[in-house]
């Protein structure tokens, strides 16, 4: 009886320090800019099963891409230095 009670005992502690494992660690969002091969990964797995991958990397996940795509370095808006001039109306005949 006592040595069902310690193998019990001893099957509650081993589930109860595999519930209080570490999660898995995060990509960094910095990590993901600079490597784009997987962040489109991450983005497949976060799109196909978003609560496996997790919140916190499928917002990292989202947090990079939106990094690349603002900052992608591509042309940028200036501005006219003065307005077009308004053009004049189309008579009617």
């Amino acid at each position: 009886m006592k040595q069902l009670l310690s193998m019990i005992l001893v099957a509650v502690a081993a589930m109860l320090l595999a519930a209080c494992s570490n999660p898995a660690p995060i990509e960094s969002v910095e990590s993901l800019v600079a490597n784009p091969e997987r962040l489109k990964e991450l983005r497949a797995q976060c799109k196909a099963d978003h609560a496996k991958v997790g919140d916190a990397q499928c917002n990292a996940v989202a947090e990079a891409t939106r990094q690349r795509f603002f900052n992608s370095g591509g042309p940028k808006h200036t501005p006219a230095a003065s307005a077009p001039a308004a053009s004049a109306p189309v008579p009617k005949e």
